[in-house]
C-alpha cells in the first residue's frame, strides 16, 4: 500500500477531515429517569404495562437509569449487568439513593440467576458485543420457561450512521465511502484512545448487519414473536427490499420467546 503524502489513504483522510467538525454535546438528548424507558416503550407496544410484578434482567445496563426506572414502575426484581466498573458504581449509587432494594447490579450472571427471569432486555448493545452469539445464548440461559428476550438496537453496520462516527462527521455511510484507516486517523483528532479498528473503539463495534442479526436469531433456538424494522425517513417499506434494507434500516426491535 502506498503511504506517501498523496497516497489514496492520505487523500481520503484529508477529504474526511474537511467534512468533519469538533464534537458537541446536545443537552436535549440527555437521559433521565423520566425518559429512560422511552425507546423501549416506542419499540415494544405495551412495554411499560408489562413491567410490574416481573423479574427483569437488564443486559448492558450502563449507569442504571433504565433498571431504576423499571424498579420504580413495580418490577419484582431487576438485575442490571454491565462490564464497566464505573457505570456499575454509578448505577448502585442511583439505586441506593432511590431506595430501590430490589434493583441490583453485577458484572456477570451467577449460577442462581440461570432460568430466573421473566424478561431479558438488551437495548442498544447488540452491535457492540464482541461475540453476540455467545451473549444471546447467555440471555437465553437466564429465561424462565416462556420468558421473553426484548432486543432493540441501531443503527446496523451498513445503515447511514452504522459506524457510530456521526459525533465528528455528518457523512453518511462513512465506513463504506472511506477506508477504515482514514476514518480512524480522523477520529483520533477528537478521541485519543489509540483505536485503529472499529472493533477497538470504546464499546466496540462488531459490524452487525441486518443479515447477520437475522442469522443469529434463526440459530438461537427461540421463537421470534415480534419484529420491527425502522428505515430512515420512515420509509419502512424499504426494509422488504434485499439491498435497500441493509443500507436503510436504521433500527431493529424483536421479541424472542422460550419454546
Amino acid at each position: 500500500m502506498r503511504t506517501g503524502h498523496n497516497s489514496p489513504v492520505k487523500l481520503a483522510e484529508r477529504l474526511l477531515l474537511s467534512l468533519s467538525r469538533q464534537p458537541t454535546t446536545t443537552a436535549g438528548n440527555a437521559c433521565s429517569l423520566e425518559n429512560a424507558l422511552s425507546l423501549l416503550s416506542s419499540s415494544f407496544p405495551g412495554f411499560e404495562s408489562g413491567i410490574a410484578g416481573n423479574e427483569i434482567l437488564d443486559f448492558g445496563c450502563g449507569e442504571g437509569l433504565q433498571s431504576a426506572a423499571m424498579g420504580l414502575r413495580g418490577a419484582k426484581r431487576v438485575l442490571g449487568l454491565d462490564i464497566n466498573p464505573r457505570s456499575l458504581e454509578h448505577a448502585r449509587m442511583l439505586a441506593a439513593d432511590l431506595r430501590l432494594h430490589d434493583v441490583k447490579f453485577a458484572e456477570r450472571l451467577e449460577p442462581r440467576d440461570r432460568g430466573a427471569f421473566d424478561i431479558v432486555i438488551s437495548q442498544n448493545s447488540m452491535e457492540h458485543f464482541p461475540d453476540p452469539g455467545a451473549v444471546l445464548e447467555e440471555m437465553k440461559s437466564a429465561l424462565k420457561p416462556k420468558g421473553r428476550i426484548l432486543i432493540t438496537f441501531g443503527p446496523p453496520w451498513f445503515s447511514p450512521y452504522g459506524s457510530h462516527m456521526s459525533f465528528f462527521t455528518p457523512v453518511p455511510w462513512v465506513n463504506i465511502l472511506f477506508p477504515q484507516s482514514a476514518v480512524m486517523q480522523v477520529r483520533s483528532r477528537y478521541i485519543s484512545d489509540g483505536a485503529i479498528r472499529y472493533e477497538e473503539v470504546e464499546g466496540g463495534l462488531n459490524r452487525m448487519t441486518v443479515h447477520k442479526f437475522e442469522r443469529l436469531v434463526e440459530g438461537c433456538g427461540l421463537s421470534q414473536t415480534y419484529r420491527r424494522y425502522q428505515c430512515v425517513k420512515r420509509l419502512d417499506f424499504l426494509s422488504k427490499l434485499p439491498l435497500a434494507r441493509e443500507l436503510l434500516v436504521n433500527h431493529i426491535a424483536c421479541v424472542l420467546e422460550a419454546r
